[in-house]
């Protein structure tokens, strides 16, 4: 399904001005059946934190890399309605997020944090979360099945979720994202304060669930590394906008100057 996504101001930021592509069609999709597309209104306007054209298929990996504090994570949060704009709209599917109930929303457009928040009780407490939203409840069996997914056994279903690792707690926070069957998956530096072992599995397991489940992945990292090795396409965000973007493999050789001098710190 397309989404398109114009915001104009955020918090009530005065943004810059620049120009801004007048046509979507003469892009060229980099992969057919496109799910999702970040597209800018069609004229000259302000906006601080998206400046997007960006096509990414159903089911691919899209990579989104950045300095720290240029809007990486505002991005993920407005798609998912967790912040709304000052001004101009966010839609999916042809409708805006606005007439979208909130809840319904978060299960279609799931999101994963860095912090992997949790919430007192279980692992089991967490998982059956989205569910309870929901006013209907989650089976043990559907929760063991939700961890292994994840590759944890049944051994952490009754486990105090504070007690977890960051890696474990990164993998029950992607599990209870599963519950929902959501067909976007929003990660927000999912890997940043892991060790390196655990940096890996990770990895592995969203392309794992990748494949598994078709669902489409927009994963901020500040790991250039990895957004080549994992992602399909690459957006590299300067202050809050767009100014590269390609399949992944570019970061080996951005034409942006600022993109290049990103690259050099981060590869370095």
């Amino acid at each position: 399904f397309p989404a398109l996504i114009y915001v104009g101001e955020v918090n009530g930021e005065a943004p810059e001005k620049a120009y801004r592509r007048t046509k979507f069609d003469d892009l060229i999709p980099i992969y057919p059946e496109e799910k999702i597309k970040l597209e800018t209104i069609p004229e000259e306007y302000s906006m601080r934190i998206i400046d997007l054209i960006c096509p990414i298929g159903k089911g691919q990996r899209g990579m989104i890399v950045a300095p720290p504090k240029v809007g990486k994570t505002t991005l993920l949060k407005l798609c998912n309605g967790l912040i709304s704009p000052t001004s101009g709209e966010i839609h999916i599917n042809d409708k805006s997020i606005n007439t979208i109930d909130p809840v319904s929303l978060r299960r279609h457009v799931g999101i994963a944090l860095q912090s992997a928040p949790m919430i007192k009780g279980t692992v089991y407490t967490n998982l059956s979360l989205p569910k309870k939203l929901q006013g209907i409840s989650l089976s043990r069996e559907e929760a063991i099945s939700f961890l292994e997914d994840v590759g944890l056994d049944q051994s952490f279903l009754d486990q105090d979720a504070m007690d977890l690792s960051g890696g474990q707690r990164q993998r029950v926070s992607i599990a209870r994202t599963l519950v929902n069957k959501s067909d976007i998956l929003l990660l927000d530096e999912i890997t940043s304060a892991l060790d390196k072992n655990s940096v890996k599995e990770v990895e592995d397991l969203i392309v794992k669930l990748n494949k598994k489940y078709n669902v489409t992945i927009i994963w901020i990292t500040h790991n250039l590394e990895q957004a080549i090795h994992i992602g399909h396409y690459t957006w590299a965000m300067m202050d809050g906008r767009v100014i590269e973007t390609g399949e992944s493999n570019f970061l080996n050789s951005p034409t942006k100057e600022r993109v290049k001098q990103f690259v050099q710190g981060g590869l370095a």
